[in-house]
């Protein structure tokens, strides 16, 4: 049965050589998936048809954080840190930075119980330039090496939830810091790579980053306002979600919308495009825990 409705969906019993046969198929199978996401006249505009894109489209010239795209609702839930539902990763996080390690130090013992000794200008660097790696080094990178260094703990994989708890209340610390990457030495060629593929078409929808968060901005896709793609609430709370999300998580999340096969999180690709994404936000407060959608 299911042969025989896929058959009847891609012409394969039309007439013609075998070779002339499977470029039918192919052929047909790609019209009707540019078909149904408005890409084999329309290119872009299209798919923006398609998805139900209205607005204004246009290049952003100066970064807006997505809380000035958000419903005043959920504005407001932001704000009040008692309705704010990321307060609770902040919490486990705090638990976490208590919590021993290995050789009976914590993250506290340097840093304060709360945090106090924590330098928020400091966390609005990252991600910074690690010159024994010749590499980006991001905040959770950097809370995963002390761990390992100072509290003799073996290292996380990146993302694990207990990093992502301990990096957002660390950034949490910094909230109302400018993000200040510094992009002008060792960091600007990852910049660049960071920045090529946040410009690159990917997936079957053949989109990239830019379409939806440069050019579209301020468009409305079905119930929400596209915003710029700034990371400065992150790691945030997505309420579709209903967790606490790393911008790494949310990297992934998006390759999926565009039918992409996602790069692991904490490769050199996503490492990239976090630090050109954070950079591209300087001078916008951290928010963290900020919420999204």
């Amino acid at each position: 049965m299911i042969r025989r409705r896929v058959a009847a969906l891609v012409g394969a019993r039309s007439p013609g050589r075998p070779g002339q046969k499977a470029e039918g198929r192919r052929v047909a199978v790609r019209r009707g998936v540019a078909q149904r996401t408005g890409l084999l006249r329309g290119g872009l505009p299209g798919l923006a048809l398609a998805l139900g894109l209205a607005g204004t489209a246009g290049a952003w010239e100066e970064p807006r954080s997505g809380y000035e795209f958000l419903p005043p609702e959920v504005q407001q839930m932001q704000d009040d840190e008692f309705a704010n539902p990321g307060m609770f990763a902040v919490e486990e996080g705090q638990a976490a930075f208590n919590e021993p390690g290995f050789n009976g130090k914590s993250c506290a013992s340097c840093h304060g119980a709360d945090g106090e000794k924590l330098d928020p200008q400091a966390i609005a660097r990252y991600p910074i330039y690690d010159a024994e790696k010749d590499a980006p080094r991001t905040l959770q990178q950097q809370v995963n090496r002390c761990r390992e260094y100072q509290l003799e703990e073996l290292p996380l994989p990146y993302d694990d939830r207990r990093l992502v708890l301990l990096e957002t209340f660390v950034r949490y610390k910094a909230r109302g810091a400018e993000v200040n990457v510094d992009i002008d030495g060792p960091l600007r060629p990852f910049y660049e790579a960071g920045r090529e593929l946040y410009r690159t078409r990917i997936g079957q929808l053949q989109m990239a980053c830019t379409h939806c968060h440069d050019q579209y901005t301020g468009a409305n896709l079905r119930d929400q306002v596209l915003n710029q793609g700034q990371v400065n609430g992150f790691p945030a709370y997505r309420l579709m979600a209903n967790r606490i999300s790393s911008v790494q998580r949310k990297f992934r999340d998006c390759f999926v919308t565009l039918r992409a096969r996602p790069y692991a999180p904490g490769s050199e690709a996503f490492i990239n495009l976090e630090l050109y994404t954070t950079a591209r936000g300087n001078g916008l407060p951290i928010e963290t825990p900020g919420i999204r959608r």
